[in-house]
């Protein structure tokens, strides 16, 4: 099983999807792929005259953020995908956290912050994934989600694709960006431990959208996914792509 996880913001560039689903099509294992919404949500958060704010690449949530969040999400983005994939030959479906109860969540707790309606999954209904996947279709999965106290959630597109690829033993998450991996100094750093990410973070040169990217990388291979990384999708396309990005791979974090 292959978890990947797709930004938002990527998606508006030219060839992006077709990119993407020309991946899934070639891809030899079976695929589950999470996305963000990214600066769709910005924008109709905008067009709304509701306030877009981040605390370390989370979005805060309110009311009316989540109802906006969840349009995006779960309906233009999720479709999108569906349609690419479709063209492309892969057989696809589309659904939320929410749908069939897939993944369930609580009000994710921050130290500074009072985050709003955005949750941290805490259980996942693996079968949802296993029952399509076993038919050979690839499921695409909005991260809004279904909290234990039966509100909706807004939940981290990285933080969801960890989780769900946790639960699902994968042997890869892939977390795809708009940079090619983690950079220092301009250059990807191929691989990383728990500690020498704890100091990256600590001195500043890892921030803002690539914080959740690698709290979720780092979760997933410690709930047991063989590897985690963060590529970029024309990095993902090559045909080396094995040796591409920023990989946090589980016995180097064990033995950190």
């Amino acid at each position: 099983m292959h978890v990947l996880k797709i930004g938002g913001n990527e998606l508006d560039d030219a060839g992006f999807l077709e990119g993407l689903a020309e991946v899934v099509a070639a891809a030899a294992e079976p695929m589950v792929i999470v996305h963000g919404g990214g600066r769709a949500i910005a924008d109709l958060q905008v067009r709304l005259g509701l306030n877009s704010v981040k605390v370390e690449g989370l979005r805060v949530t309110d009311a009316d953020s989540l109802a906006a969040a969840e349009m995006v999400l779960s309906g233009r983005v999720n479709k999108r995908v569906v349609s690419a994939l479709l063209a492309a030959g892969v057989d696809a479906t589309g659904l939320s956290g929410v749908d069939r109860g897939l993944l369930r969540c609580q009000k994710k707790e921050h130290p500074t912050a009072d985050l709003g309606l955005v949750g941290e999954v805490v259980q996942v209904r693996t079968e949802v994934i296993t029952q399509l996947v076993e038919q050979a279709v690839t499921p695409v999965v909005s991260p809004i989600s279904l909290g234990l106290d039966g509100r909706t959630y807004n939940v981290n597109a990285d933080h969801a694709a960890g989780a769900l690829a946790g639960a699902l033993s994968a042997s890869l998450l892939d977390l795809v960006s708009n940079v090619p991996g983690v950079l220092q100094q301009g250059r990807v750093i191929p691989t990383l431990t728990l500690a020498q990410a704890e100091q990256l973070i600590a001195s500043g040169v890892i921030q803002g959208g690539m914080l959740p990217k690698v709290h979720a990388a780092l979760a997933a291979v410690t709930q047991g996914v063989q590897r985690a990384r963060i590529i970029d999708l024309a990095s993902l396309s090559r045909p080396d792509s094995s040796h591409a990005g920023t990989t946090f791979i589980a016995h180097e974090i064990r033995k950190a």
